[in-house]
């Protein structure tokens, strides 16, 4: 194909056009002829309602999820907007085309050509066109988050080919999971959006999707009602077979979790994910829980889970030193927490890439060595001679032990008693404060509070509102908070955003720990232009060990699974997605919940 290119006629060889895109090439689970994906019920009956809680905390202010202000709604990315490709949840990173009905990848993948489906329609009727893929490529660049900026730094051009193909073109070198992460861009209509401010999120307007469900009903700010377009073009796709099965889906927005879980208890809505461990194995107890009515499991127990810890705020003076950081971590008691509070059912993190092969769980060997060695004298020693192990307790809530060894480290630090209180070389005490926006955390920041105290450091918990919360955060102004760092198989460019020197003082950003760190930086470029599945891991490793051996941050837990809570009322697959919940694969079974024993007697009945 020879076209007109910034004054130059230039010619691109022609690839092989396909309905799936992996990251490293591979061949995709699914076939070009596949009918469905193996983890729905294609002949899930449609109809009937879902009400979930919101996965926000607090009022949302606007519609979309796409900007940095504000709270929007999540479930608009995928309900009300589709993208130009779907991922799978039984396979690593792999998308399969929607309203991209086949996706070229050029030679040295230079670009990424999409071909619009020319069924492809908005819910006005109104054909999807390639300018609507550059324009909200464009709008999402100018206006949306700053995660756009970072994720899509590397593309070039976007180039309109034809009325229904449009092209990225790539600068070099770039990451391998770009051209899948542009391939899950949502498509927002350009004539819709003329009329639109899209730096306020839509406000609380309804604006025309391209996706299974339209906007229904806006209580402002405390649910948002979806109902579903049955004449939506897509439906009968292989990719939403069996998939988007309830006429209305109602999602529901509480400031306080405590308030989500009891009125859920009290039949106030079906479904909440729960992220309190101790709300998760004591708060539904009862007899609705015995006979059935209420469910609780442990869903996709095969995905990656969030990275969740105790962040440090690296520009606090106070943090700078790393065997303060250690010595703080080492008094953290999780065996006690996880056995007198959530009984045991936890898993200790250690990674930034928790319950994946990404997590560097052995010594390195050659090849990552190869990585590391220009890298010497700049990160700890233990990376290139030490497996990593969180500091580990006999869960007795006795640390005497540990407590000896932390008051060594902090006095290596600087760190000196006067009387009952630790203080550094101009006679501070060593004291600091906790920001806290999540109900029940205090449970286990009181633990480590005492054990810190005992040896005469001093933590505060300040308890803020949530949108005083988001305000200091965007600020970077607190000295540590709990956070989480989304965990995929196959990560990319992302992690500039969470880890990235440059991502550290910008307030739209995820680096909540202001991290800037040229070793970070190094390992990051490589990761994500690794050309193999191979190479990436490596990368991944040589990262982890970074991150661990720094201490960074006091990584936490996390479930063996997505922790769900549901009323039984619903039909689920048989063959249940590995890598998420799958709730855009339930049916309505009953309007009201059943027992187990009904539950049975019902789907054995039905057809």
């Amino acid at each position: 194909m020879t076209i007109l290119l910034a004054g130059c006629l230039v010619t691109f060889a022609q690839a092989e056009p396909r309905h799936a895109l992996t990251v490293y090439d591979e061949a995709p689970r699914y076939p070009a002829t596949f009918q469905h994906f193996d983890y729905v019920n294609p002949d899930a009956p449609k109809g009937g309602s879902l009400r979930r809680s919101a996965m926000e905390i607090g009022q949302f202010d606007h519609v979309l999820p796409y900007i940095d202000q504000g709270t929007g709604v999540s479930e608009v990315d995928g309900w009300l907007y589709a993208p130009l490709a779907v991922r799978s949840f039984d396979e690593p990173y792999t998308v399969y085309g929607l309203i991209a009905r086949r996706m070229e990848r050029g030679p040295d993948d230079a670009w990424l050509r999409f071909e619009i489906d020319p069924r492809a329609t908005f819910a006005d009727g109104k054909p999807v066109r390639a300018e609507d893929v550059r324009f909200t490529y464009e709008l999402l660049l100018s206006k949306g988050s700053l995660k756009f900026r970072t994720q899509f730094a590397e593309v070039a051009a976007v180039v309109i080919e034809g009325p229904r193909t449009v092209r990225f073109d790539f600068k070099q070198p770039h990451g391998r999971t770009l051209a899948l992460d542009l391939a899950t861009l949502p498509v927002l209509p350009e004539h819709d959006w003329q009329q639109r401010d899209f730096a306020t999120g839509a406000g609380f307007g309804k604006p025309l999707g391209s996706g299974p469900y339209r906007i229904g009903k806006i209580d402002n700010g405390r649910s948002i009602t979806f109902e579903r377009d049955p004449h939506w073009w897509a439906n009968d796709l292989p990719v939403n077979r069996g998939r988007y099965n309830f006429e209305r889906m109602r999602i529901e927005f509480f400031g306080d979790t405590e308030v989500a879980r009891q009125v859920l208890r009290g039949g106030g809505f079906d479904y909440n994910r729960e992220f309190s461990a101790t709300a998760y194995t004591l708060g539904y107890n009862g007899a609705q829980l015995d006979d059935g009515r209420l469910q609780r499991a442990h869903l996709g127990p095969a995905k990656p889970q969030v990275a969740q810890g105790f962040v440090f705020n690296l520009d606090q003076p106070m943090f700078k030193d790393r065997r303060t950081r250690q010595a703080l971590a080492m008094l953290w008691d999780f065996e006690w927490s996880n056995r007198q509070m959530m009984r045991g059912m936890y898993i200790r993190q250690q990674s930034i890439f928790a319950n994946t092969p990404l997590a560097a769980r052995a010594l390195p060997d050659a090849q990552e060595l190869k990585l590391l060695e220009p890298l010497r004298g700049r990160v700890p020693d233990e990376v290139f001679t030490q497996v990593f192990t969180a500091p580990v307790t006999d869960a007795s809530g006795i640390v005497r032990q540990q407590q000896l060894q932390a008051l060594a480290l902090l006095k290596a630090a600087g760190w000196q008693p006067l009387g009952d209180r630790l203080v550094n070389a101009e006679g501070q005490p060593f004291e600091f404060t906790f920001l806290n926006g999540q109900a029940g955390l205090e449970r286990m920041l009181l633990p480590w509070k005492r054990n810190l105290a005992q040896i005469g450091v001093s933590l505060n918990i300040r308890n803020v509102d949530s949108a005083q919360y988001v305000n200091r955060l965007m600020a970077r102004d607190y000295d540590m908070i709990v956070t989480g760092y989304p965990v995929t198989l196959s990560p990319g460019s992302e992690l500039f955003n969470y880890f990235g020197s440059a991502a550290a003082n910008d307030p739209g950003s995820n680096n909540l720990m202001v991290l800037k760190d040229p070793a970070v930086d190094s390992l990051l470029a490589g990761l994500v232009q690794a050309d193999s599945q191979a190479s990436m891991r490596r990368y991944a490793h040589a990262l982890d060990r970074v991150m661990q051996w720094n201490y960074y941050w006091i990584p936490n837990y996390y479930p063996p699974g997505s922790s769900t809570v549901w009323w039984n009322r619903f039909g689920r697959p048989k063959v249940q997605a590995a890598y998420d919940e799958g709730l855009d694969s339930w049916w309505e079974v009953s309007p009201t919940a059943l027992t187990n024993e009904q539950m049975a007697k019902r789907l054995k009945a039905s057809p």
